[in-house]
């Protein structure tokens, strides 16, 4: 489905009905809600300004016209390029369950059918996810840190896997953890070689990790300014 993206965005728990309510201003219709945690550095904190707050995860499926505008509203009206205030990522989404479905998520909003140049261009940005054994994001976000990650946002999970109780000698229906950590795409491969080397399948952290591209951003302009400025 090339005009439609999985859109991201990780704010302050106590800022999460403002998200909410910006979008169902601009007709996304169905969002869903995650708690979560964040797992930056102290010393990335304080550059930043962030505290070391509960966090809430946002998923919204939107199409590539209105992808296009909220990606302005959330630096104009939302200003989520300042320190504290979250951001945004968008993935796109290469299926989704027939008509029905696509009609549940995009709730009115226009689609295209044909690619366009702007769809073509790839982000500087990758979405890196790592999956792991409850207990471990230490151990996980170490290794990413020592990498070059800023950090990440983590929520729980449990496996669901049907007639495979153990893959590679992880069992897959005991609780996890996700680690989600937003990297420029020239320290992807370090970060997920330094993860799989310290908190791999061969750890106790029994961590799988992959990655997405990640089409647009939202909220990192401030975070990579202060990264340039420390190197």
């Amino acid at each position: 489905m090339k005009d439609l993206y999985l859109l991201i965005t990780i704010v302050q728990r106590s800022d999460a009905e403002e998200y909410e309510d910006f979008y169902r201003s601009h007709s996304v219709g169905v969002t869903y809600s995650i708690p979560c945690n964040g797992t930056a550095h102290a010393r990335t904190l304080s550059l930043l300004g962030l505290e070391r707050t509960e966090k809430t995860m946002l998923l919204s499926t939107v199409s590539a016209k209105m992808l296009a505008t909220l990606k302005r509203s959330l630096t104009v009206e939302m200003k989520i390029d300042l320190p504290n205030r979250g951001v945004a990522m968008a993935v796109g989404l290469s299926g989704i369950g027939g008509m029905r479905t696509l009609e549940y998520f995009m709730a009115g909003q226009e689609t295209e059918t044909e690619e366009t140049e702007e769809k073509k261009m790839q982000s500087e940005h990758e979405l890196i996810v790592a999956i792991y054994e409850k207990g471990y994001t230490d151990l996980v976000m170490d290794a990413a840190r020592e990498a070059g990650a800023r950090g990440g946002t983590t929520i729980r999970a449990k496996g669901t896997g049907v007639g495979a109780e153990k893959f590679f000698g992880i069992s897959l229906a005991e609780e996890k953890e996700i680690v989600f950590i937003v990297s420029h795409g020239e320290k992807k491969k370090d970060i997920m070689k330094a993860i799989m080397q310290k908190a791999g399948v061969d750890t106790k952290a029994h961590a799988l990790v992959f990655s997405l591209p990640v089409s647009e951003t939202a909220g990192f302009r401030f975070a990579d300014t202060v990264d340039k400025d420390g190197e």
